[in-house]
């Protein structure tokens, strides 16, 4: 999992022909940035770029093979190696940058609404048959409750 600063500075260099880019160390490899989405990472010195369903194929029509951090097929994730000649391509480089990262946009967006949903679900089985609100205690105009104000003094 070690990257070398060579093949480190030659990604780096092409990528940089074809978007702003931030490099961040991270477990032994190289996590790649573009405009805050993380959509590439380097190891062993291979570069692989995030996919989905509809880009995937792009990738598995010339032989490419899925980011596996273990090595073998137990856990492989949604990265997959760039083509040696699409690196060397800056045209070709650009397009496919331009996939990979609308892929990490995607992402990101999908996981920011996965938490209204949840709250919107969890809401629902409060609000189901059988399950009555809480309501909050009734408080007066100042926003006080009706016990005057300040608990333990009457007066």
């Amino acid at each position: 999992m070690v990257v070398s600063e060579g093949f480190r500075q030659y990604v780096q260099e092409q990528l940089a022909q074809v978007t702003a880019i931030t490099l961040r160390r991270m477990f032994g490899g190289v996590g790649i940035y573009s405009r805050g989405f993380f959509f590439a990472l380097m190891d062993n010195d291979t570069l692989f770029f995030k996919v989905d369903d509809s880009t995937r194929s792009d990738y598995e029509a010339r032989g490419m093979q899925p980011f596996r951090p273990f090595g073998d097929d137990r856990l492989s994730l949604r990265y997959y190696e760039v083509p040696a000649e699409v690196l060397e391509d800056a045209e070709l480089l650009r397009a496919w940058v331009r996939k990979s990262v609308s892929v990490a946009m995607s992402k990101a967006a999908q996981k920011r609404s996965r938490p209204r949903k949840l709250a919107a679900k969890a809401a629902s089985r409060r609000l189901s048959p059988g399950n009555k609100p809480v309501r909050a205690a009734p408080t007066g105009r100042s926003g006080r409750s009706r016990g005057g104000g300040r608990a333990g003094r009457r007066g």
